[in-house]
């Protein structure tokens, strides 16, 4: 029977890492994300797995690398500011292809910031992670329950891939409390054989004459050879894209939202849709490989406009979703930063506005 429990985001985040086979953890405190690296230090002993509190956000990566380098489910977390610190170190997992999981729960920037949520990190999650132009799958969860299911499954998307998985949520995320289901709790023997599956490629001493894989240096042409592979890979993402869609096959109006800005927007659709209102909302499930589709294969004739929500200025994901749309119809924000939460009535309000304007 599934475990149902009134968990905090960041300690549901933690558990459902620790269920998915996690068994080492490295990371430096930073808020809004204190609670994952405090549940870590408390459970990771009870499974007999490794907990690190790095000198630094720098330390802390690089100590993921090389626990990912041997094979066992590694994952570490921040957030924003502290996230930067993590683009050389995730690059280079990236190019060593090696499955690090991390989650970063957003707060405001740029630099150091404010504490309090935001989602001022979109272009930095799905483009610019770190030097290289390389690409990862990136979850953005907008419920606790999401949370743990997105991280539980982040695990086996990296292994499949060999290469980074991000989970990108909030300071609104990591600090609210939802009941959740948690997921099972996988056996010692099953984490076992997930970590032999790729004892071909683990550095962790092997027998005279047999070597670990590994990936082509950067001398001559291995770092093309690199770049090669991994082009191949993210062409096979397409299957891999998620999205919501929700009122979408007769609406006029579409709202286009991400993580808490989606879920605050379904509270709008649904009572906009009691007055009669034909509106609806696009939520990309994975910001990362983008739902093009889902915003090129609108009927024009019909979607007179676009309402882009997020907690950023200036808008982020806005650009993904203009490059989809190519200027078929306007594209107007609704936009908070900083820190500074989105309310259900700033949404509704920005809604009507586009209604009165292109209806």
């Amino acid at each position: 029977m599934s475990e149902r429990v009134f968990m905090k985001g960041c300690e549901a985040i933690a558990e459902a890492a620790v269920r998915a086979g996690c068994r080492f953890f490295a990371g430096y405190p930073i808020t809004p994300q204190n609670e994952i690296p405090e549940y870590f230090a408390r459970r990771m002993p009870e499974v007999g797995g490794t907990f690190v509190q790095g000198e630094s956000e720098v330390a802390s990566v690089n100590m993921l690398y090389g626990a990912t380098s041997t094979g066992i489910r590694a994952m570490s977390s921040s957030s924003s500011c502290g996230i930067s610190l993590y683009s050389e170190g995730i690059s280079y997992c990236a190019s060593a292809r090696l499955p690090a999981v991390y989650v970063n729960v957003q707060r405001g920037g740029p630099g150091i910031g404010a504490i309090q949520p935001a989602q001022q990190d979109y272009l930095q999650a799905t483009k610019a992670s770190g030097n290289g132009g390389f690409r990862m799958i990136v979850f953005a969860p907008d419920s606790v329950q999401e949370c743990v299911d997105m991280v539980y499954k982040a695990f086996d998307y990296a292994e499949r891939d060999q290469n980074p998985v991000l989970v990108l949520t909030d300071g609104v995320m990591g600090t609210m409390m939802e009941p959740v289901v948690l997921p099972p709790m996988k056996s010692d023997e099953e984490i076992a054989k997930l970590r032999e599956a790729y004892h071909y490629r683990a550095i962790v001493g092997h027998p005279a004459g047999e070597y670990a894989f590994c990936r082509p240096g950067s001398v001559g042409t291995g770092q093309e050879a690199v770049n090669i592979e991994a082009a191949k890979l993210y062409e096979t993402w397409d299957d891999d894209v998620e999205v919501e869609m929700i009122e979408t096959d007769d609406a006029e109006i579409i709202i286009a939202a991400y993580g808490i800005s989606a879920r605050i927007s379904k509270v709008v659709v649904r009572e906009l849709r009691k007055e009669g209102i034909k509106i609806g909302l696009i939520r990309p499930v994975k910001v990362s490989p983008f739902p093009y589709e889902a915003f090129e294969n609108l009927d024009f004739n019909r979607v007179k406009g676009i309402l882009d929500v997020e907690m950023s200025i200036p808008a982020l994901m806005k650009w993904d979703v203009e490059h989809a749309v190519q200027g078929r119809c306007p594209i107007k924000e609704c936009l908070r930063s900083g820190g500074q939460l989105l309310t259900n009535d700033q949404v509704m309000d920005a809604a009507r506005a586009l209604i009165k304007e292109v209806l």
